[in-house]
């Protein structure tokens, strides 16, 4: 998609000139100058355009180039680059001493029960292990040990499932006292969780800032030298309130940054919560990870992880990926002679069933979770640019704090400043000590006020808010966020490439036509019309050939079918076959299994019946079965060559695919039982024989589109976004389902490259893909190597790409992905650990919704820069022109410290939150370079900023005129009204200027208002305590009572600026971004220095 910027120079906008909408408006501008304003500059330590694999080298360049004043704080959702390192070191050492560990940890805990009754602290075993035959820590230390040698003595796994009482077919009763029992004899599955920070970590970390620190040693000293002049009566106030105001700060700070947190540990909470399924009573159920027990029989696949430390019952090629364990990245293969699982391991290929021996702290992984903390620190490429941002404005601060520091001290020592009476503050030779070191310091804090309020320390912590409370209400949407940077990144994707089979699809899955015995039958016809010998081999190359379940309730209700959605439908189908699935698996000895594969399609199993016959069943993609088949067996039950009826069968196949239905072919053949290997490890390196097939069934499975997908489709085309259909099914399916999506628009559009095969893009070369990869809408019969393939082309072309997977083959596109979309009901684990957020429902809808979050989440932040830095530039040439001019500040230390609440902590709360809007999915994708401040952004900063210092001026210079103070007797308390009234008007402009804030490139500012209450309140909250402030608490803030008449005032100025901002926006802007005319002269400098 090409791409240019809009005027703003913020947003890209379609080449199509779609320019009806005010942030995308604007005539297109060349590529190449887009480019050239818009390139990556090496020398900028805060240009990072993606934090996801980004290096250690870089992350800490940007940290140490930043301007910080509190590191506790503005580091603390960083990620902890020592974090791989530690983790190694403790892992190490609890493989090492893990008995120890485990006893301490075990001591500590039944310390903790014994004081304390109140709690969730995992149960810990007691020493009795009730009616089991085998004691806890024999069962712990042969697991942990991994001891073929004891296994042996108990008898083998059976011997221990027979001292476990468990079933090793049907696993334990489904009985919550059963449950009970063996957490209390063996312990529950969970681990103590470190804890996390208390609110009092929160004050102290607050407390850590240097400004906050300076000022209040300021307001001590200011506290001492006051009462010692004054007393104690008068002389606290002025040290005083600023001590208070601090606190106030810290305390604010310290609440928000808190919440925040319990947000993240909630999220944490429900990413390690993973859902699994065990055997219980004969019955395939889903539980929680925590709630597995010793002596549960679990089912393993390809992607699983390793709930809890067991034993293998019986497995086909099954490798586990021991490197989060033992730290060597390599598979080992589980048999027999190696039956030993440990927890948090992954399952890289194959099938099995374990017997759970040990769960909780009586594992290494228990062990090793205990023992770190939670990481929830990771940069965000929105994070890196604000802190860029923030040092940039904090020097301009610094700066001017220096300038009003020693004008206000040349003022002061050449006697030309003086007090609200109208007197000379200092008179050389006069003037006491102790006076001149309380005016010293009055003068300091002022400067140390306008570093704290010009060093905008809570804008990169403004990201942070925005995400964890995008992220909470993610969660209401069906969406789980692994990485905080997706969240945002999300924003600026261009394109999704999307699976098919529940994603766009139900995941709802049943067999509508059926092709058996060289004809199409009707799928309720009676199976007496196929021959019995047809029928049985069917139902057992379905029964066998499955990873699903057929449970039949012991009191007489309707069957229960679990597995896969597509292992259902067939399951399903085969019963009405009449397949007796119990007795096939009891009658019939699977030797050897192949697992479906994703590369090759297809799944076999190698099934011995009685002592004598072997049978290998497969079981596939219709088109790639059907190839290696050389004969078919007839209705009547006999073998006919396939040769005639090959055609007829590759026109079923595309019929049904072309009516969107997933083809799948059901095939076996005979094997000599001589040519099968009888030695165990020769029979696990046994490829199963997969030529001269006889195809005894094709079938085609209606996997409807989800309600709601098409709308979806057209809301991602029109925001911009690319939506591509990457599937695993027939081409003609996937072509049928991209129609009804409305991913292809017509049949007309669905040629080649448009839709691909796989197969025929990774033919291609480099160069040849990348070219190619822009043009393609559907790719069908795909491999997980295509999927990254095409990931890594459209990439190269500049693409930000959102990619969803579910199978433990699409991690590595996940991965390299900019955001990686995996599902939380079809996915994998290892595909979920590799994504960066899970889709809980599956839904394609779901995916719109996240790139509407990730979109907000950049719109939050730019209102709120926008607000902040109007306060930042009013309050700033306020202070310095006043400074230089008269030797006096309008607004004071404490009215600043309020200031500085109002526009970080209050200002970040009311616009960082706000919902996202439909308007959102109108623009085109944010452009990751594109700037944080856009051109509309700096006129309506400058219009407002501008208005406020022009009014407050003329009320500073000519304020007690204008106000008909100037015959008042008392010229300090004139002074004081004047000053309060400043203070007071400028506060008003802060508070209509944020509902200005909440729509930078729209007329109507109040649009949606009602749908966030917290703004409204928090608007709400600061103008009655702005109420409060001034009318009560006057010597401590420095402030006296207002008039009605200036209250009316002073809301009038603030209500000035709605009407200036409908003004304001009727002014056209540059389409060339303003950071480009900054950056320009440097780069050349820089370049002409290195030339």
């Amino acid at each position: 998609m090409s791409t240019t910027s809009s005027s703003n120079g913020l947003l890209p906008t379609s080449m199509s000139g779609r320019h009806d909408d005010v942030e995308a408006g604007g005539s297109a501008r060349t590529q190449d100058e887009h480019h050239e304003q818009l390139e990556h500059d090496p020398d900028d330590p805060f240009d990072l355009d993606n934090t996801k694999n980004a290096s250690a080298q870089s992350l800490r360049r940007w940290r140490q180039a930043a301007l910080v004043l509190n590191a506790s704080r503005r580091f603390r959702y960083t990620l902890d680059l020592n974090k791989e390192e530690h983790y190694e070191n403790r892992r190490r050492m609890i493989r090492a001493h893990a008995q120890v560990i485990r006893a301490a940890l075990l001591f500590k805990l039944a310390g903790e029960q014994q004081t304390s009754a109140v709690g969730s602290s995992p149960s810990t075993p007691s020493a009795s292990t009730g009616n089991f035959g085998i004691d806890l820590e024999k069962l712990v230390s042969m697991t942990r040990n991994q001891n073929i040698s004891t296994l042996q003595q108990y008898g083998g796994v059976k011997g221990v499932a027979e001292k476990l009482k468990t079933n090793m077919e049907q696993g334990i009763e489904e009985d919550e006292k059963e449950v009970t029992d063996r957490k209390n004899a063996f312990g529950s599955n969970t681990y103590p969780k470190k804890k996390g920070k208390s609110f009092y970590m929160f004050l102290w970390e607050a407390w850590q800032d240097l400004t906050l620190i300076i000022l209040i040693i300021a307001a001590v000293t200011s506290l001492a030298l006051g009462i010692k002049t004054e007393g104690l009566k008068e002389g606290w106030l002025d040290g005083g309130s600023i001590a208070f105001a601090v606190l106030l700060v810290i305390i604010v700070t310290a609440v928000s940054d808190y919440r925040q947190s319990l947000q993240f540990q909630n999220l944490n909470d429900e990413k390690r919560n993973i859902q699994l399924e065990v055997m219980r009573g004969g019955r395939t159920v889903k539980i929680s990870i925590y709630d597995v027990v010793v002596g549960d029989v679990i089912p393993l696949r390809i992607g699983d992880q390793v709930p809890a430390d067991g034993v293998l019952i019986s497995g086909h090629s099954l490798a586990i990926d021991e490197s989060s364990m033992t730290g060597e990245s390599k598979i080992v293969h589980k048999d027999q002679k190696s039956p030993f699982l440990m927890s948090g391991c992954k399952v890289a290929d194959g099938v099995g069933n374990m017997l759970v021996t040990g769960v909780g702290i009586n594992t290494e992984w228990g062990l090793l979770m205990a023992s770190i903390s939670e990481d929830t620190g990771e940069e965000t490429p929105l994070q890196v640019r604000l802190n860029g941002l923030a040092t940039f404005i904090g020097i301009v601060g610094l700066t001017v704090a220096l300038v009003v520091l020693v004008a206000l001290l040349v003022r002061y020592f050449t006697g030309t400043t003086q007090d609200s009476s109208g007197a000379t503050q200092f008179v050389k030779g006069t003037t006491s000590i102790s006076d001149i070191v309380d005016d010293c310091v009055k003068i300091f804090t002022i400067a140390v006020t306008i570093v704290v309020v010009a060093v905008p320390e809570g804008l990169p912590l403004a990201v942070t808010l925005t995400l964890a409370y995008s992220m909470r209400k993610m969660m209401a949407d069906k969406a789980l966020v692994r990485r905080l940077s997706a969240c945002e990144t999300m924003g600026s994707a261009t394109t999704i490439c999307s699976d098919k089979t529940g994603t766009l699809t139900l995941n709802q899955m049943t067999v509508v036509e059926t092709y058996a015995g060289g004809s199409k039958m009707d799928v309720a016809d009676n199976p007496s019309s196929l021959h019995p010998k047809l029928v049985a081999l069917i139902s057992e190359g379905v029964a066998q050939n499955t990873t699903g379940n057929v449970f039949h309730p012991k009191d007489g209700g309707d069957v229960e079918i679990s597995g896969s959605p597509t292992e259902k439908a067939i399951l399903s189908w085969a019963y009405k076959l009449g397949m007796k699935f119990d007795t096939i698996r009891s009658e019939s000895a699977i030797i050897h299994a192949f697992p479906f594969n994703s590369e090759k399609k297809r799944g076999g199993v190698a099934v011995l019946r009685g002592d004598s016959e072997v049978f290998i069943h497969w079981k596939g993609a219709a088109e790639i079965v059907l190839a290696c088949c050389t004969n078919y067996m007839h209705s009547n039950g006999t073998l006919q060559p396939i040769d005639s009826q090959k055609e007829f069968f590759r026109l079923a196949i595309d019929a049904m695919a072309k009516n969107s239905l997933r083809c799948v072919a059901i095939a076996c053949r005979t094997q000599e039982l001589n040519k099968v290997p009888k030695e165990q490890e020769d029979l696990d390196k046994w490829s199963l024989p997969e030529d001269e097939l006889t195809l005894l069934a094709i079938v085609g499975i209606k996997d409807p589109c989800r309600p709601g997908v098409r709308e979806a489709v057209r809301i991602c085309t029109s925001a911009g976004v690319k939506v591509r259909m990457v599937t695993g099914d027939n081409l003609q399916t996937a072509k049928a389902i991209a129609l009804e999506c409305g991913i292809l628009s017509s049949d007309t559009e669905a040629v080649e490259p448009t839709i691909i095969e796989g197969k025929v893009f990774r033919e291609l070369s480099e160069k040849e893909r990348e070219q190619v990869a822009k043009r393609i809408t559907v790719m069908g019969r795909s491999s997980p190597n295509d999927k990254l393939l095409l990931v890594q082309a459209l990439r190269k072309n500049g693409d930000v790409v959102a990619v969803t997977g579910d199978g433990t083959n699409d991690a590595p596109a996940l991965h390299e992905a900019d955001i990686g979309l995996s599902m939380g009901i079809s996915g994998t684990e290892v595909a979920k650990e590799s994504s960066d957020i899970i889709i809980l429902d599956d839904n394609f809808a779901s995916v719109v919704k996240v790139v509407r979050w990730g979109r907000s989440v950049y719109a939050n932040i730019q209102k709120f820069i926008q607000f902040q830095l109007t306060v930042n530039v009013a309050a700033l040439i306020i202070n310095v022109v006043a400074a230089m001019s008269s030797g006096d500040v309008p607004l004071k230390a404490v009215q600043l410290l309020w200031v500085n609440l109002i526009m970080d902590t209050l200002g970040a709360l009311a616009l960082a939150t706000e919902p996202p809007t439909d308007h959102l999915m109108h623009r085109t994708p944010v452009g990751r370079r594109e700037p944080l401040i856009t051109n509309i952004m700096w006129r309506n900063l400058l219009v407002q900023s501008l208005y406020q210092v022009a009014v407050l001026l003329v009320l500073n210079f000519a304020g007690l005129n204008i106000l008909g103070l100037s015959q008042d007797s008392n010229h300090a308390h004139a002074v004081e009204v004047k000053n309060t009234m400043i203070f007071n008007a400028f506060v008003m402009c802060q508070i209509f200027n944020e509902f200005n804030a909440r729509k930078p490139d729209e007329m109507n500012v109040f649009s949606g208002v009602s749908k966030n209450p917290l703004f409204v309140a928090i608007v709400g909250v600061t103008f009655v305590l702005q109420i409060l402030i001034v009318t009560f608490l006057g010597e401590f803030a420095h402030t006296v009572a207002l008039s009605w008449q200036l209250w009316l005032a002073s809301i009038v100025i603030g209500l000035v600026s709605w009407p200036l901002a409908v003004v304001g926006k009727l002014i056209p802007v540059p389409r060339t971004p303003m950071s480009a005319y900054f950056k320009k002269p440097f780069r050349k400098y820089r370049a002409s220095r290195n030339a």
